[in-house]
Protein backbone atom coordinates (compact mmCIF):
# COMPACT_ATOMS: atom_id res chain seq x y z
CA UNK A 1 0.00 0.00 0.00
CA UNK A 2 1.77 3.44 -1.29
CA UNK A 3 0.41 6.73 -0.41
CA UNK A 4 0.51 8.49 -3.31
CA UNK A 5 0.01 11.79 -2.36
CA UNK A 6 -1.52 14.53 0.44
CA UNK A 7 -3.74 17.57 -0.05
CA UNK A 8 -4.42 20.25 2.82
CA UNK A 9 -8.56 21.62 2.40
CA UNK A 10 -10.15 24.29 4.72
CA UNK A 11 -12.70 23.12 6.07
CA UNK A 12 -15.83 24.28 4.55
CA UNK A 13 -19.95 23.31 5.82
CA UNK A 14 -23.11 22.56 3.67
CA UNK A 15 -23.41 20.22 0.90
CA UNK A 16 -23.52 19.99 -2.82
CA UNK A 17 -27.22 21.04 -3.81
CA UNK A 18 -29.29 17.82 -5.15
CA UNK A 19 -29.28 19.71 -8.76
CA UNK A 20 -26.00 19.52 -8.87
CA UNK A 21 -25.18 16.53 -7.50
CA UNK A 22 -27.36 14.63 -9.54
CA UNK A 23 -25.55 16.39 -12.32
CA UNK A 24 -22.09 15.43 -10.91
CA UNK A 25 -23.12 11.60 -10.55
CA UNK A 26 -23.52 11.70 -14.37
CA UNK A 27 -21.09 13.23 -15.18
CA UNK A 28 -18.91 10.40 -13.12
CA UNK A 29 -20.74 7.61 -14.41
CA UNK A 30 -19.64 8.39 -18.45
CA UNK A 31 -16.11 9.55 -17.20
CA UNK A 32 -15.98 6.60 -15.12
CA UNK A 33 -17.11 4.28 -18.32
CA UNK A 34 -14.69 5.88 -20.84
CA UNK A 35 -11.63 5.50 -18.77
CA UNK A 36 -12.71 1.63 -17.92
CA UNK A 37 -12.96 1.31 -21.40
CA UNK A 38 -9.43 3.19 -23.06
CA UNK A 39 -7.80 2.70 -19.75
CA UNK A 40 -8.77 -0.61 -17.73
CA UNK A 41 -9.88 -0.40 -14.29
CA UNK A 42 -6.15 -0.47 -12.43
CA UNK A 43 -5.82 3.08 -14.48
CA UNK A 44 -8.24 4.85 -12.90
CA UNK A 45 -7.35 3.64 -9.33
CA UNK A 46 -3.87 5.19 -10.45
CA UNK A 47 -5.87 7.96 -11.25
CA UNK A 48 -7.87 8.46 -8.19
CA UNK A 49 -4.31 7.92 -5.93
CA UNK A 50 -3.26 10.94 -7.03
CA UNK A 51 -4.23 14.63 -5.55
CA UNK A 52 -3.93 16.62 -8.30
CA UNK A 53 -6.15 14.37 -10.62
CA UNK A 54 -8.36 14.25 -7.96
CA UNK A 55 -8.41 17.69 -7.05
CA UNK A 56 -9.04 18.32 -11.13
CA UNK A 57 -11.65 15.56 -11.49
CA UNK A 58 -13.36 17.60 -8.51
CA UNK A 59 -13.17 21.10 -10.56
CA UNK A 60 -14.75 19.36 -13.72
CA UNK A 61 -17.38 17.70 -11.94
CA UNK A 62 -18.37 21.42 -10.34
CA UNK A 63 -17.44 21.36 -6.68
CA UNK A 64 -15.38 23.70 -4.86
CA UNK A 65 -11.80 23.89 -5.79
CA UNK A 66 -10.34 23.91 -2.71
CA UNK A 67 -12.17 22.66 0.04
CA UNK A 68 -12.61 19.95 2.74
CA UNK A 69 -16.03 19.32 0.95
CA UNK A 70 -14.85 17.90 -2.43
CA UNK A 71 -12.93 15.00 -0.92
CA UNK A 72 -16.24 13.99 0.55
CA UNK A 73 -18.74 14.89 -2.74
CA UNK A 74 -16.62 13.47 -4.82
CA UNK A 75 -16.30 10.31 -3.86
CA UNK A 76 -19.91 10.31 -2.79
CA UNK A 77 -20.83 10.93 -6.22
CA UNK A 78 -18.52 8.02 -7.49
CA UNK A 79 -20.14 5.64 -5.22
CA UNK A 80 -23.47 6.68 -6.55
CA UNK A 81 -22.42 6.76 -10.24
CA UNK A 82 -21.25 2.95 -10.03
CA UNK A 83 -24.64 1.52 -8.60
CA UNK A 84 -25.48 -0.59 -11.43
CA UNK A 85 -22.42 -0.93 -12.87
CA UNK A 86 -19.52 -2.25 -10.69
CA UNK A 87 -19.90 -5.61 -12.30
CA UNK A 88 -19.51 -4.45 -15.67
CA UNK A 89 -16.43 -2.14 -14.88
CA UNK A 90 -14.79 -4.13 -12.89
CA UNK A 91 -14.94 -1.36 -9.93
CA UNK A 92 -16.41 -1.29 -6.62
CA UNK A 93 -16.43 1.47 -3.73
CA UNK A 94 -17.10 1.36 0.02
CA UNK A 95 -17.12 3.87 2.73
CA UNK A 96 -17.63 7.63 2.88
CA UNK A 97 -17.48 10.15 5.47
CA UNK A 98 -18.34 9.81 9.43
CA UNK A 99 -20.49 6.20 10.29
CA UNK A 100 -20.47 5.52 6.26
CA UNK A 101 -16.36 5.20 6.97
CA UNK A 102 -16.91 2.73 10.11
CA UNK A 103 -18.85 0.30 7.89
CA UNK A 104 -16.19 -0.50 5.45
CA UNK A 105 -15.47 -3.66 6.42
CA UNK A 106 -19.21 -4.57 6.24
CA UNK A 107 -19.79 -2.99 3.02
CA UNK A 108 -16.29 -5.41 1.87
CA UNK A 109 -17.62 -8.66 3.19
CA UNK A 110 -21.06 -7.82 1.74
CA UNK A 111 -19.15 -7.38 -1.77
CA UNK A 112 -17.61 -10.36 -1.52
CA UNK A 113 -20.72 -12.50 -0.44
CA UNK A 114 -22.34 -10.97 -3.63
CA UNK A 115 -19.49 -11.65 -6.24
CA UNK A 116 -17.79 -14.62 -4.39
CA UNK A 117 -14.16 -13.11 -3.66
CA UNK A 118 -12.13 -12.78 -0.45
CA UNK A 119 -12.48 -9.57 1.19
CA UNK A 120 -10.05 -10.21 3.57
CA UNK A 121 -7.20 -8.99 2.28
CA UNK A 122 -8.98 -5.55 1.52
CA UNK A 123 -10.19 -5.46 4.79
CA UNK A 124 -6.86 -5.41 6.26
CA UNK A 125 -4.96 -2.80 3.82
CA UNK A 126 -8.49 -0.45 4.75
CA UNK A 127 -8.17 -0.90 8.38
CA UNK A 128 -4.38 -0.36 7.74
CA UNK A 129 -4.34 3.01 6.10
CA UNK A 130 -6.44 4.00 8.52
CA UNK A 131 -3.85 3.30 11.28
CA UNK A 132 -0.69 4.32 9.62
CA UNK A 133 -2.74 7.87 9.30
CA UNK A 134 -3.54 7.84 12.53
CA UNK A 135 -1.29 6.12 14.94
CA UNK A 136 2.27 5.91 13.20
CA UNK A 137 1.51 9.41 11.83
CA UNK A 138 0.27 11.79 13.97
CA UNK A 139 0.65 14.66 12.29
CA UNK A 140 -2.55 16.21 14.33
CA UNK A 141 -5.86 15.61 11.34
CA UNK A 142 -8.28 13.41 13.05
CA UNK A 143 -9.66 11.44 10.39
CA UNK A 144 -13.57 11.19 9.14
CA UNK A 145 -13.53 10.20 6.06
CA UNK A 146 -12.26 7.01 4.22
CA UNK A 147 -13.07 5.50 0.90
CA UNK A 148 -11.71 2.01 -0.60
CA UNK A 149 -12.02 1.96 -4.28
CA UNK A 150 -11.00 -1.75 -5.56
CA UNK A 151 -10.82 -4.29 -7.94
CA UNK A 152 -12.53 -8.34 -8.07
CA UNK A 153 -8.52 -8.73 -8.65
CA UNK A 154 -7.41 -6.93 -5.38
CA UNK A 155 -6.23 -4.06 -6.47
CA UNK A 156 -7.21 -0.83 -4.65
CA UNK A 157 -6.55 2.71 -4.25
CA UNK A 158 -8.08 4.64 -0.78
CA UNK A 159 -9.06 8.42 -0.36
CA UNK A 160 -9.12 9.13 3.57
CA UNK A 161 -9.24 12.70 5.03
CA UNK A 162 -8.82 14.04 8.53
CA UNK A 163 -9.29 17.64 9.97
CA UNK A 164 -7.75 19.61 12.24
CA UNK A 165 -10.12 21.88 14.16
CA UNK A 166 -7.15 24.44 15.58
CA UNK A 167 -6.46 25.09 12.32
CA UNK A 168 -9.81 24.32 10.02
CA UNK A 169 -8.38 22.90 7.60
CA UNK A 170 -8.63 19.68 6.36
CA UNK A 171 -5.54 16.76 4.73
CA UNK A 172 -6.28 14.02 2.34
CA UNK A 173 -4.44 11.06 2.07
CA UNK A 174 -4.36 9.02 -1.21
CA UNK A 175 -2.92 5.56 -1.52
CA UNK A 176 -2.22 3.01 -3.91
CA UNK A 177 -1.86 -1.15 -3.72
CA UNK A 178 0.28 -1.12 -6.75
CA UNK A 179 4.11 -0.78 -5.82
CA UNK A 180 3.74 -1.67 -2.09
CA UNK A 181 6.89 -2.15 -0.25
CA UNK A 182 6.06 -1.80 3.19
CA UNK A 183 3.41 -0.51 5.28
CA UNK A 184 5.71 1.25 7.74
CA UNK A 185 8.82 2.47 6.68
CA UNK A 186 8.60 6.31 4.15
CA UNK A 187 5.29 5.21 2.37
CA UNK A 188 4.53 8.37 1.31
CA UNK A 189 5.66 8.79 -2.10
CA UNK A 190 4.66 12.77 -2.13
CA UNK A 191 3.14 14.62 0.36
CA UNK A 192 1.59 17.86 -0.99
CA UNK A 193 0.85 21.00 1.69
CA UNK A 194 0.65 24.75 1.76
CA UNK A 195 1.64 24.30 5.49
CA UNK A 196 3.75 21.89 7.31
CA UNK A 197 4.14 21.47 11.32
CA UNK A 198 5.75 18.77 13.61
CA UNK A 199 4.54 15.17 13.63
CA UNK A 200 5.17 12.15 15.06
CA UNK A 201 6.47 10.32 12.39
CA UNK A 202 7.03 6.83 13.06
CA UNK A 203 6.73 5.81 9.15
CA UNK A 204 10.04 7.86 8.40
CA UNK A 205 13.39 6.14 6.55
CA UNK A 206 15.14 7.34 9.76
CA UNK A 207 12.97 5.66 12.06
CA UNK A 208 13.90 2.32 11.90
CA UNK A 209 15.43 2.12 15.07
CA UNK A 210 13.16 3.74 16.92
CA UNK A 211 10.53 1.36 15.18
CA UNK A 212 12.69 -1.56 16.39
CA UNK A 213 12.64 0.35 19.65
CA UNK A 214 9.31 0.28 20.50
CA UNK A 215 8.53 -3.60 19.78
CA UNK A 216 11.38 -4.42 22.22
CA UNK A 217 9.68 -1.96 24.60
CA UNK A 218 6.58 -4.19 24.52
CA UNK A 219 8.21 -7.47 23.78
CA UNK A 220 10.99 -7.44 26.89
CA UNK A 221 8.76 -4.91 29.16
CA UNK A 222 5.76 -5.93 30.88
CA UNK A 223 2.95 -3.53 31.39
CA UNK A 224 3.31 -2.87 34.85
CA UNK A 225 7.41 -2.48 34.48
CA UNK A 226 6.59 -0.27 31.55
CA UNK A 227 4.29 1.59 33.19
CA UNK A 228 6.62 2.43 36.31
CA UNK A 229 9.45 3.61 33.46
CA UNK A 230 6.74 6.14 32.29
CA UNK A 231 6.14 7.20 35.48
CA UNK A 232 9.80 7.68 36.10
CA UNK A 233 10.76 9.47 32.61
CA UNK A 234 8.10 12.31 33.46
CA UNK A 235 10.21 12.62 36.15
CA UNK A 236 12.87 14.29 34.20
CA UNK A 237 13.31 17.80 32.76
CA UNK A 238 12.94 17.66 29.66
CA UNK A 239 14.14 20.14 26.86
CA UNK A 240 10.77 22.61 25.74
CA UNK A 241 11.43 22.39 22.49
CA UNK A 242 10.32 18.66 22.00
CA UNK A 243 7.41 18.43 20.15
CA UNK A 244 5.36 16.16 21.85
CA UNK A 245 5.73 16.44 25.41
CA UNK A 246 6.19 13.73 28.32
CA UNK A 247 3.64 15.79 30.50
CA UNK A 248 1.22 15.09 27.42
CA UNK A 249 0.80 11.68 27.88
CA UNK A 250 -1.43 9.94 30.59
CA UNK A 251 -0.58 6.32 31.44
CA UNK A 252 -3.85 5.45 32.87
CA UNK A 253 -5.53 5.75 29.14
CA UNK A 254 -2.61 3.90 27.53
CA UNK A 255 -2.88 0.55 29.76
CA UNK A 256 -5.39 -1.51 27.70
CA UNK A 257 -2.94 -1.21 24.67
CA UNK A 258 0.11 -1.75 26.35
CA UNK A 259 -0.99 -5.06 27.54
CA UNK A 260 -2.95 -6.17 24.36
CA UNK A 261 0.91 -5.64 22.58
CA UNK A 262 2.44 -7.20 25.41
CA UNK A 263 0.23 -10.86 25.40
CA UNK A 264 0.32 -10.81 21.32
CA UNK A 265 4.47 -10.32 21.40
CA UNK A 266 4.70 -8.61 17.85
CA UNK A 267 7.86 -9.82 15.81
CA UNK A 268 8.08 -6.21 14.07
CA UNK A 269 6.56 -2.67 13.67
CA UNK A 270 3.89 -3.56 11.24
CA UNK A 271 2.65 -6.25 13.87
CA UNK A 272 2.54 -4.26 16.65
CA UNK A 273 0.58 -1.17 14.32
CA UNK A 274 -1.71 -4.26 14.20
CA UNK A 275 -2.46 -4.44 17.91
CA UNK A 276 -6.38 -3.45 18.26
CA UNK A 277 -6.35 -1.54 21.07
CA UNK A 278 -3.02 0.60 20.46
CA UNK A 279 -4.07 3.87 19.65
CA UNK A 280 -1.98 6.84 19.06
CA UNK A 281 -1.78 8.09 23.09
CA UNK A 282 -0.12 4.25 23.55
CA UNK A 283 2.11 4.80 20.48
CA UNK A 284 2.94 8.17 21.41
CA UNK A 285 4.19 7.09 24.96
CA UNK A 286 6.37 4.08 23.25
CA UNK A 287 8.05 5.99 21.01
CA UNK A 288 9.17 8.68 23.66
CA UNK A 289 9.83 5.89 26.12
CA UNK A 290 11.83 4.27 23.97
CA UNK A 291 13.89 7.50 22.59
CA UNK A 292 15.13 8.17 26.15
CA UNK A 293 15.57 4.54 27.61
CA UNK A 294 17.76 3.31 23.77
CA UNK A 295 18.94 6.76 23.11
CA UNK A 296 17.39 6.34 19.39
CA UNK A 297 15.54 9.61 18.13
CA UNK A 298 11.97 9.91 17.31
CA UNK A 299 11.38 11.85 13.46
CA UNK A 300 9.16 14.59 13.88
CA UNK A 301 9.21 15.30 10.40
CA UNK A 302 5.91 16.33 8.59
CA UNK A 303 6.17 14.27 5.26
CA UNK A 304 3.51 17.07 3.96
CA UNK A 305 4.17 18.20 0.33
CA UNK A 306 -5.67 22.10 -10.11
CA UNK A 307 -8.72 23.17 -13.83
CA UNK A 308 -12.10 24.51 -14.02
CA UNK A 309 -14.48 23.25 -16.28
CA UNK A 310 -18.56 24.28 -15.25
CA UNK A 311 -17.55 27.03 -12.34
CA UNK A 312 -18.16 26.08 -8.52
CA UNK A 313 -20.49 25.35 -6.10
CA UNK A 314 -20.19 28.93 -4.35
CA UNK A 315 -19.74 30.63 -7.49
CA UNK A 316 -15.91 30.48 -7.62
CA UNK A 317 -14.36 31.36 -10.15
CA UNK A 318 -17.48 31.49 -11.49
CA UNK A 319 -21.65 30.22 -10.85
CA UNK A 320 -22.14 26.68 -12.68
CA UNK A 321 -23.50 26.73 -16.09
CA UNK A 322 -25.87 23.63 -16.06
CA UNK A 323 -26.66 24.24 -19.63
CA UNK A 324 -22.83 23.23 -20.40
CA UNK A 325 -23.00 20.81 -17.69
CA UNK A 326 -25.43 19.20 -19.38
CA UNK A 327 -24.34 19.00 -22.58
CA UNK A 328 -20.79 18.03 -21.31
CA UNK A 329 -22.38 14.90 -19.97
CA UNK A 330 -24.30 14.02 -23.01
CA UNK A 331 -20.78 14.46 -24.96
CA UNK A 332 -19.82 11.58 -23.15
CA UNK A 333 -22.91 9.62 -22.93
CA UNK A 334 -23.09 9.93 -26.98
CA UNK A 335 -19.09 9.31 -27.21
CA UNK A 336 -19.15 6.05 -25.18
CA UNK A 337 -22.14 5.04 -26.78
CA UNK A 338 -20.98 5.14 -30.10
CA UNK A 339 -19.76 1.83 -31.58
CA UNK A 340 -17.69 1.72 -28.04
CA UNK A 341 -16.31 4.25 -29.92
CA UNK A 342 -15.30 5.63 -33.39
CA UNK A 343 -11.59 6.00 -33.29
CA UNK A 344 -12.14 9.91 -34.37
CA UNK A 345 -14.64 10.97 -31.56
CA UNK A 346 -12.45 8.85 -29.13
CA UNK A 347 -9.52 11.21 -30.10
CA UNK A 348 -11.82 14.35 -29.88
CA UNK A 349 -12.79 13.12 -26.33
CA UNK A 350 -9.31 12.56 -25.14
CA UNK A 351 -8.59 15.97 -26.33
CA UNK A 352 -11.07 17.30 -24.36
CA UNK A 353 -10.74 15.06 -21.34
CA UNK A 354 -6.68 15.46 -21.33
CA UNK A 355 -7.11 19.03 -21.58
CA UNK A 356 -9.82 19.48 -18.52
CA UNK A 357 -7.93 16.84 -16.32
CA UNK A 358 -4.10 17.71 -17.22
Amino acid sequence: MRPTGTAHLPLHGGRAPFWLFNRMVRLAREILVLMVEDYGSEEVLRRFSDPFWFQALGCLLGFDWHSSGVTTTVTGAVKEALKGLSLELGLFVAGGKGRMSRRTPQELEETGEMVGFDPAPLIYASRMAAKVDTTALQDGYQLYHHVIIFTLQGHWAVVQQGMNMATRYARRYHWLSKGLSSFVEEPHKAVCSMARGKALNMVAREGNRIREGVVELVKGYSPDKLEREMKRLQELDMPPCHAILLKDIRIDRIKNGLKEAYHRAPIHFQGLLETPNLGPKTMKALALTAEVLYGTPVSFRDPARFAFAHGGKDGHPYPVDKGLYDTTIEMLRQAVRKARISPGERERVHRRLNGILG
